[in-house]
């Protein structure tokens, strides 16, 4: 595994910028793999990372992790939590790591000259890991159609005639249709 100043410097070339959620992505991302003993380059097929958030700590984590939507490696939820899970796959082995809130004040009280954000990123370089984080083991069930690798034949909705892949199709009253046909939309229709 790169150092923590490494991946940083990839973090930033990545994300556009650096950030204290930068920061804390990469350090959650380094902990949550150095626990499962997995090596995130050599291992890349036997890790699936879950994210619970859309924003920077997200792009840290999947560059450490070495994950990607398009791999089906990275998973994501919309839960507003700086939180990320690390499954591996051939142990069934999974770790749930989650930044504390405390660490924010903990940062305001280690570098009260400093505007927030600079003050939080130069604290949590510096906060050891259990200051920062609560991790805890997990299970993690993943069906076949959400594993890396997963092929199964491509459906087509009797409603609107797109395809769908990866078993993502509905059966109602006996017809195939996909999510967005049985109301699941988060997009509107104009014409």
């Amino acid at each position: 595994m790169k150092s923590l100043d490494e991946y940083l410097e990839l973090a930033e070339r990545a994300h556009g910028h650096m950030c204290a959620g930068q920061v804390l992505g990469v350090r959650l991302a380094m902990l949550g793999v150095r626990e499962l003993g997995l090596d995130p380059v050599k291992d890349r097929k036997r890790l699936v990372t879950f994210v619970e958030i859309d924003r920077c700590m997200t792009d840290a984590v999947a560059l450490v992790a070495n994950c990607r939507l398009g791999k089906r490696a990275l998973k994501f939820f919309d839960w507003g939590k700086v939180a990320a899970t690390f499954v591996d796959l051939q142990t069934g082995r999974a770790i749930r790591v989650v930044a504390k809130e405390s660490a924010k004040q903990k940062a305001q009280e280690m570098f009260p000259e400093l505007d927030k954000e600079q003050g939080q990123q130069k604290a949590y370089r510096a906060m050891p890991d259990e200051e920062m984080f609560e991790k805890r083991w997990v299970r993690v069930e993943l069906k076949p159609e959400d594993l890396p690798g997963f092929k199964a034949p491509r459906v087509v909705c009797a409603e609107c005639g797109e395809g769908i892949n990866f078993k993502r199709e509905v059966v109602k009253e006996g017809r195939t249709l996909c999510r967005a046909c049985v109301g699941e939309r988060y997009y509107e229709p104009l014409s």
